[in-house]
């Protein structure tokens, strides 16, 4: 007989202490050592991670009212600014927002020491953070000016929403250019002199689900240290794209809109950074459960890098140009190797993504739902998903390995 499952009954086994929970790293020896079969009976639930730059980022933030009270119209938080239109001490902070201080790429290439990212960082650290903010005044909200330093505590509600995280999959980036390019995937040497990539591979969460089996609206996840959910699917979602026969996409694909407690949250899971020449971000940890409901959801959780494969773009015309040429397609086997073969030629090879924080965020999420801490939650409605009846192939331009 077939394996099927239910929320309830893994919920209750999780309550009990019973639940088997692996990582997606390590249910691959699991079941190439137990059958798909046999792995899928007695695995409950697999946790995955990822930890990247996600620039699609930000902080809806309550600010403190001050005496008399305001509403403010231009907010700055440690120089960088919040957009106020929202209402009287609402704001959203982008972690690309660059300081108001700052050059820029008026000195190229641009530092980008500080921008939102590096806010949100000191925010959730308890760092003092000063808050400047100006008026026009009202009847109502009469104060047209306020200086202070404030913390954490001082903010009513904190809400992390990121309208774009865990892309499912992501370019290859290289420079087939005679001058050295920065860029959002990191500073890329001429004349394909490296390659950089930017996802966890066989750990990532959207590889695990890649179909959107159990990933919906209302999935708790691990956020930023703490807890978070699915509230939409994120921007730029995609499933429209070229698959291999295990359902993996082959070009950048699903996203996630993600929505989480910021005082709940680490500053050692969100942290700010900058990419030479481009401009400020955040780093996120996100960890998803899938629950094991069926063989078929353990055999996509039970996906190895050699399987997975990632489009190279270059970074000096067919991106920036949208032309959408890939240049060639490499596992993140290869990639992790630090090296890839691209039309006969080796380069080396760098994450932007640490492979060793996902399985931290991995096993920090097991250990939760192994104590009975975190327990899964069904969709209370699915993704989109354009679920395809028969997986496209395309041939790429160009060789690769």
């Amino acid at each position: 007989m077939a394996v099927e499952k239910s929320y309830e009954e893994n919920n209750a086994r999780i309550r009990k202490g019973e639940a088997v929970v692996v990582t997606a790293e390590e249910v691959i020896p699991f079941v190439k050592e137990k059958g798909l079969k046999k792995a899928a009976e007695l695995v409950d639930v697999v946790t995955t991670g990822t930890f990247s730059p996600m620039c699609s980022s930000g902080v809806f933030l309550n600010l403190p009212h001050p005496k008399p009270r305001m509403k403010m119209s231009k907010v700055f938080l440690n120089g960088v600014n919040a957009y106020a239109g929202l209402a009287a001490v609402d704001v959203y902070l982008g972690a690309t927002e660059l300081a108001e201080y700052d050059p820029a790429n008026r000195i190229f290439p641009g530092e980008f020491n500080y921008g939102g990212g590096h806010v949100i960082e000191d925010l959730v650290a308890g760092r003092e953070v000063r808050l400047e903010a100006t008026a026009y005044g009202t009847d109502c909200y009469p104060r047209r000016k306020f200086e202070e330093w404030i913390t954490l505590k001082d903010i009513g509600e904190a809400i992390l929403f990121n309208p774009r995280n865990a892309y499912q999959n992501y370019n290859v980036a290289v420079n087939l250019s005679d001058r050295t390019l920065y860029t959002y995937m990191g500073v890329l040497k001429p004349k394909m002199g490296n390659a950089n990539y930017s996802t966890a591979g066989q750990l990532s969460p959207l590889f695990n689900d890649p179909l959107f089996k159990t990933i919906g609206l209302g999935t708790k996840i691990f956020l930023g240290g703490g807890i978070g959910y699915v509230t939409w699917h994120g921007t730029q979602h995609n499933l429209d794209v070229p698959r291999s026969a295990n359902g993996v996409p082959r070009r950048p694909a699903g996203t996630l809109a993600v929505t989480g407690d910021l005082k709940q949250m680490s500053s050692k899971w969100l942290r700010g950074m900058s990419f030479l020449g481009y401009g400020p971000t955040l780093q996120v940890g996100i960890g998803i459960p899938i629950p094991i409901l069926n063989e078929e959801i353990l055999h996509f959780c039970a996906v190895t890098d050699e399987e997975i494969y990632a489009p190279v773009v270059d970074y000096s015309e067919a991106y920036p140009q949208g032309t959408g040429e890939v240049l060639a397609e490499v596992s993140y086997a290869e990639l992790k190797t630090g090296k890839i073969c691209i039309n006969g030629r080796e380069v080396p090879s760098a994450p932007l993504s640490s492979y060793a924080k996902a399985r931290e965020i991995a096993t920090v999420l097991k250990k939760w739902i192994t104590k009975g801490e975190f327990l899964l939650t069904p969709p209370a409605a699915p993704l989109p998903t354009d679920e395809p009846t028969k997986f496209k192939t395309e041939k790429t331009q160009g060789g690769g390995s």
